[in-house]
């Protein structure tokens, strides 16, 4: 699906009363230097505007996806567990979407020699998908849809399939690469179990959580 039918796609609705899209966020950080690195190497993010408090990021065609907000550095050791907080209150993640798998996979190569590794990759079911945290400890998830449509994709919702594993299973990014480049039909690999490697058992549900995953 090319980006204008997945934005154009909409379920009935009366849109008049909500937003269009998702503008961006912003973050008080005292760690505004390792934020600026690490959206630059995930994202290929990009500075619109810095000065002494802010800096303004965007890595497309909006003006600015990402502000961070400067505060002292000695913040992050009057709070050393507030990157824990998301585990157990609040908001716990930004989910952004990729238009294949392919591209996730991409995403996925070109990271880990950088040393950025997902903290969980897990098929849910509606979505395949890779989770990462910033150095504030912001979750991020980046997903690709396993259906070609928005109403097949709600419609496994309503699923017995995901009644019986709402969490989805847990998949091995190298191996899906590997199946990738061996030739495997992309479509194939967006199917829950296509990324677990021969001879190892599945992790689905509620035993795909751990504290590293929560």
């Amino acid at each position: 699906m090319d980006a204008t039918a997945r934005t154009d796609e909409r379920t009935p609705g009366d849109w008049d009363k909500a937003p269009d899209f998702v503008a961006h966020w912003v973050v008080k950080t005292a760690r505004r230097d390792e934020m600026v690195e690490w959206y630059g190497k995930v994202f290929g993010a990009r500075i619109v505007h810095t000065d002494r408090d802010l800096t303004f990021l965007t890595w497309d065609h909006e003006h600015h996806r990402l502000a961070l907000i400067e505060v002292p550095r000695v913040v992050k050791w009057l709070f050393p567990f507030a990157h824990l907080r998301r585990k157990i209150y609040g908001i716990d993640h930004v989910a952004l979407q990729l238009l294949s798998i392919e591209k996730l996979l991409a995403l996925y190569e070109r990271l880990k020699p950088l040393g950025i590794e997902p903290v969980w990759a897990i098929n849910h079911g509606p979505t395949t998908s890779l989770y990462y945290e910033d150095p504030d400890g912001i979750r991020l998830e980046l997903q690709v849809d396993n259906f070609p449509t928005i109403e097949e994709t709600a419609a496994f919702f309503g699923s017995k399939e995901f009644e019986q594993n709402p969490i989805g299973t847990m998949f091995d990014p190298d191996y899906m690469l590997e199946r990738l480049r061996r030739g495997d039909d992309p479509a194939e690999l967006l199917k829950p179990g296509a990324g677990t490697p021969p001879g190892q058992k599945l992790r689905t549900n509620k035993k795909t959580i751990t504290w590293k995953t929560l």
